[in-house]
């Protein structure tokens, strides 16, 4: 018995039939063009008795538009589950590329062979541009970015940043600096800090942000350096600032997550938390409220960020804004129990 065949597509011929209009006024309507409200009425009421559904992947092809933006996290996949703030980034930027009708891609950057398989797909135009999270210095990723001349945003800006491409951030060195000024303020003497992702500007300055802080009275070895911000970096700075400086009374962590981690050392130490040690987080993310006591932190508008990100991208994709606008939107210090 042969097999049934499957139903016929809609065309755009059987709506303009249905509806007594030509292919053009058909096709005016779909791309966004100016016809009747009468001829509008009656379009829209023969797509729906068809069954019409328009063939996007065509359309886009002609118009050489993936509708589609690539939000691409160069993180480690554990950092990428375990950090909220870059969930939240992701969210925001979302919500501006659902409204704008384009989809987002998401690429995560973990090793060599992931960035050759990326670059493999940036260069098939399967998207229209970029948002760049946690990109570090001499990223091979950026340079082809830059040279396939992709509309892209930085989420933070990495130290040789291309000024053709816009960024989106904080200021990570005030931000650090002014929480650290508070910490000084509760009578910390010996305050150290885990000063993490020093490959990337944001932990470089927010390391610069806490040495400014202390001025003459900075102590380099009271610097752990790790390379995540997340709880088991947060675990092992810790310790190796106790090593170091037994009656340490205040710790800068570079992010929540990071204190988090720091906080169970203490614990185990013996230190009260903030009776022997103040500590102090950054992000203001769903850790800052899940540890005890809840921590200090500086907040940081993750979800603008990727917003304003996105809105960055579809500018340059649409040809409306120059290319080289970038954005610093402001912080505030949240000041609770840790500190």
């Amino acid at each position: 018995m042969p097999k049934p065949s499957p139903p016929k597509r809609a065309t755009v011929h059987d709506v303009a039939a249905a509806a007594g209009v030509s292919r053009g006024t058909v096709n005016r309507v779909l791309n966004g063009g100016y016809v009747s409200a009468t001829a509008r009425t009656a379009i829209e009421a023969a797509i729906a008795k068809v069954g019409y559904v328009p063939n996007t992947a065509a359309r886009n092809l002609v118009r050489r538009r993936s509708q589609a933006i690539g939000f691409l996290a160069m993180e480690p996949h554990s950092l990428l589950l375990e950090d909220p703030n870059i969930g939240a980034i992701m969210l925001g930027a979302n919500e501006v590329l659902s409204v704008a009708d384009h989809q987002m891609v998401s690429l995560v950057v973990d090793s060599y062979r992931d960035t050759e398989r990326v670059g493999r797909y940036l260069r098939g135009g399967f998207v229209d541009g970029a948002i760049i999270v946690s990109a570090r210095a001499h990223d091979p990723i950026t340079r082809l970015i830059t040279q396939l001349r992709l509309p892209a945003t930085f989420v933070g800006h990495p130290p040789d940043l291309h000024h053709s491409i816009p960024f989106v951030g904080i200021d990570n060195v005030g931000s650090a600096r002014t929480i650290t000024q508070r910490l000084l303020q509760t009578g910390r003497r010996r305050i150290g800090m885990i000063a993490a992702a020093l490959d990337r500007d944001s932990g470089a300055d927010r390391l610069t942000g806490f040495r400014q802080a202390l001025g003459d009275r900075f102590d380099p070895s009271l610097v752990a350096e790790v390379p995540l911000y997340d709880y088991s970096n947060g675990v092992k700075g810790m310790r190796v600032l106790l090593d170091r400086e037994p009656l340490l009374d205040g710790v800068f962590a570079a992010s929540d997550a990071v204190a988090a981690g720091a906080l169970e050392v203490l614990r185990e130490a013996g230190r009260t938390v903030p009776g022997d040690v103040g500590i102090v987080g950054f992000d203001n993310s769903s850790w800052a409220m899940r540890t005890q006591p809840p921590l200090s932190t500086v907040h940081q508008p993750a979800r603008e960020i990727g917003q304003n990100a996105a809105e960055l991208v579809l500018n340059q994709v649409r040809g409306t804004e120059p290319a080289a606008r970038s954005i610093l939107l402001d912080t505030s210090v949240v000041w609770r129990d840790s500190a």
